[in-house]
C-alpha cells in the first residue's frame, strides 16, 4: 500500500499472511490515521477485516467465533488488527454501520478475495440515511473525548472533523471519502490542513488554548451540517437489501470448505 512507509508495509504484508493462514477474508483495509489522511510516524497499523466463516462451522453444533482480534507490537510497529464475520458486517451495513462500510469500500485494501468486487458493486444500494446515526453518535463521542480532555490533541480534533465530514459527505452524494484532506476544503475547513501538519508531526501534540477554544466554538456548526445533510440526502430512508442477501447466501452455499487452521 503506496500511503505506508516501506517499513510499515513489510508488516502489513506479513500480518495479512499470518491471519490469511488462520480464516479466509473477504477483505482486509487498512483504517485509522493511514487512511485518514494525517499519520504520523509513531501512529499505529489499524487493519479491519472481514472473514468468511465456512458454511459448514454455521451448520453444525460448534460455536462460531464472530470476532478475532490482534494487539501487539510487532517489529516495533503497533498492529491493531480486528476481523469480523460476513454475516454481522452485512446486517451492520443495513443498520448503517459506517465502520464495516469503510471495510469494504475503503480505497485502501491490504488484502482482497474474488468476492470483493462484486460485494462492492452491491453495497452502495444497501446504504441509506441510518449512516446519520452512526456517524453523529461516533462524531459526539469523539467531540466529547476532544472537548474534556485536559491536553486536548490535534489528533483528538482531527478524528472530530473525519468522523462529521465523511458522514456529510456520504449522506450528500453517497460517495465514500474518508480521508479528510479530500473533504475538508469542500465543506469550509481548509485550516483543518494546519492541524493535519501538527498531528503528522507526533500522536500527542497538544493544541494551544487559543486553538482548542476556536476550534470548539465551531464544531456546533460542523453537526449542524452534518444534521441538515439527513434531510435533504440522497439516500434513501431505508435500504434495498435483496441482492445483498441473495450475495450472502450464493456466497455461503459456495464457502462449505472445512475451516482453514483455526475453529472459533
Amino acid at each position: 500500500m503506496d500511503v505506508l512507509p516501506p517499513h510499515q508495509n513489510s508488516v502489513a504484508e506479513r500480518v495479512v499472511r499470518e491471519e490469511e493462514a488462520k480464516r479466509k477474508h473477504l477483505v482486509i483495509a487498512l483504517s485509522g490515521a493511514h487512511a485518514y489522511g494525517f499519520p504520523s510516524p509513531d501512529s499505529d497499523l489499524d487493519l479491519k477485516a472481514i472473514h468468511i466463516e465456512p458454511t459448514t462451522s454455521l451448520l453444525g453444533l460448534g460455536s462460531t467465533r464472530e470476532t478475532f482480534d490482534r494487539l501487539e507490537i510487532l517489529d516495533e510497529v503497533e498492529i491493531d488488527y480486528t476481523s469480523n464475520e460476513l454475516r454481522g458486517v452485512l446486517t451492520g451495513i443495513v443498520a448503517g454501520n459506517g465502520n464495516y462500510i469503510e471495510r469494504v469500500l475503503g480505497a485502501h485494501i491490504a488484502h482482497r478475495s474474488a468476492e470483493l468486487e462484486e460485494l462492492r458493486g452491491l453495497v452502495p444500494a444497501a446504504l441509506s440515511r441510518r449512516v446519520h446515526r452512526h456517524y453523529r453518535g461516533f462524531a459526539s463521542s469523539q467531540r466529547k473525548a476532544f472537548e474534556e480532555a485536559s491536553a486536548p490533541t490535534a489528533k483528538k480534533l482531527l478524528y472530530v472533523l473525519r468522523t462529521a465530514l465523511t458522514g456529510t459527505h456520504l449522506l450528500r452524494t453517497g460517495e465514500l471519502r474518508v480521508d479528510l484532506t479530500t473533504i475538508a476544503d469542500e465543506y469550509g475547513y481548509s485550516d483543518a490542513h494546519d492541524l493535519i501538519a501538527a498531528k503528522r508531526e507526533g500522536e500527542l501534540v497538544v493544541l494551544s488554548k487559543a486553538e482548542q477554544e476556536a476550534w470548539s466554538a465551531r464544531l456546533d456548526a460542523l453537526f449542524a451540517t452534518l444534521d441538515a445533510a439527513v434531510l435533504d440526502s440522497i439516500l434513501p430512508a431505508t435500504p434495498f437489501t435483496d441482492d445483498l442477501e441473495a450475495w450472502l447466501i450464493r456466497t455461503r452455499l459456495e464457502s462449505g470448505c472445512p475451516p482453514i487452521g483455526e475453529k472459533g
